[in-house]
């Protein structure tokens, strides 16, 4: 059987809010305690909106700027899940064999957390575990997000689909 393999790549970034802001960070629809949000409309989840892109390069369905946009100022759903869920739809008969990821960032610390990252991103997208690779860097403090100031993921999307 032959298969026709796609491939997308996708980033998102955003900066850090105040210090003194009570939105969480989330990255990877996990909570980082003890560091502020994201400035963005919706939680600023930069793993997921990172996907989220990738999807559109593969499917050429816009789905940030657009689907999330009328999800975050229509009916006020900020979740960054509801998104990526929205952007599996697109996919048609493709069928994602793997995904991954590269943040970028100064804090939070990722490296204890990346497995968690990791797992929860394989069930929302119906992923086992081991299709989900996700390194992390601070990237020696040479940009504004190895600094400190934000966070940013590249993120790739392999789709495959029977033909």
């Amino acid at each position: 059987m032959k298969q026709k393999i796609r491939t997308g790549i996708g980033q998102d970034s955003h900066r850090f809010l105040p210090a003194d802001s009570s939105k969480p960070c989330v990255i990877g629809g996990i909570i980082f305690e003890g560091v502020p949000g994201l400035i963005a409309n919706s939680d600023g989840d930069v793993a997921i909106h990172a996907i989220c892109n990738a999807i559109t390069s593969v499917t050429g369905v816009l789905i940030l700027g657009a689907i999330a946009d009328d999800l975050c100022l229509k009916d006020g759903i900020t979740d960054s899940e509801v998104y990526l869920i929205e952007a599996l739809k697109t996919l048609g008969k493709q069928k994602i064999s793997h995904v991954a990821l590269t943040l970028e960032a100064k804090k939070p610390k990722l490296k204890e957390r990346l497995v968690e990252m990791r797992a929860n991103l394989a069930r929302i997208m119906g992923l086992d575990i081991s299709q989900v690779g996700i390194t992390a860097t601070s990237g020696e403090g040479l940009t504004d997000f190895g600094c400190g100031d934000g966070i940013q993921c590249f993120a790739v999307v392999t789709t495959e689909e029977d033909i």
